[in-house]
C-alpha cells in the first residue's frame, strides 16, 4: 500500500527546493499537494513575487491533474496540439508553464510540487532538484538531506 504525501515530506521537499533556489540566488513561491491535487504545503521565500502564490499553487495542481509534468503540457498546449485550449478548462485553473512535476512512488502520482519565481528553466530547476530527491528518498522513513547554505 502506497502512503500518502504527508506534511513531513513536503516540508523536507520545501527545504530541497529552497536551498536550490538559493544556490541560484534567487526568490521562488513553492507548492506541494497532495494526489487529490489539495494543498499539503507552501512557502513563499522573501522577495518571492506575489503573482506566484498562484501560479505555483496552479502548477502543482495541473501536474497531479493532468498527470504529467507541467512543461510537457506546455508543449502540447500548443495551437495544433493536442491539448491546445486546455488553459481555458477548469475555470482557468490549468497552467501551462513549466514548473509544475507530478511526485510518483511506485508508479503510482502521489502529490506534485509547483514552482514559480523565475525563468521557466529555473522554475524547472528547482523543481527537479525536489522531485529528484523525493524520488531518491525512502518512502514512509524520508531522510531527504539538505546540506548546510554557507
Amino acid at each position: 500500500m502506497i502512503e500518502l504525501l504527508t506534511l513531513e515530506i513536503a516540508k523536507q521537499l520545501l527545504a530541497v527546493a529552497e536551498q536550490k533556489a538559493r544556490q541560484m540566488g534567487l526568490s521562488f513561491d513553492i507548492a506541494i499537494v497532495d494526489a487529490e491535487a489539495n494543498l499539503v504545503a507552501f512557502h513563499r521565500m522573501n522577495h518571492a513575487r506575489i503573482a506566484g502564490i498562484e501560479i505555483s499553487q496552479g502548477k502543482a495542481w495541473t501536474s497531479v491533474a493532468m498527470q504529467m509534468p507541467t512543461a510537457n503540457l506546455a508543449q502540447s498546449a500548443l495551437p495544433g496540439g493536442q491539448h491546445y485550449g486546455v488553459n481555458t478548462t477548469n475555470q482557468g485553473r490549468v497552467t501551462i508553464l513549466g514548473g509544475g512535476i507530478p511526485l510518483v512512488r511506485e508508479g503510482m502520482i502521489v502529490g506534485g510540487i509547483g514552482v514559480a519565481g523565475g525563468t521557466i528553466v529555473q522554475d524547472m530547476e528547482v523543481a527537479n532538484a525536489a522531485a529528484q530527491a523525493f524520488t531518491a528518498s525512502h518512502y514512509g522513513t524520508p531522510k531527504i538531506m539538505v546540506s548546510p547554505l554557507n
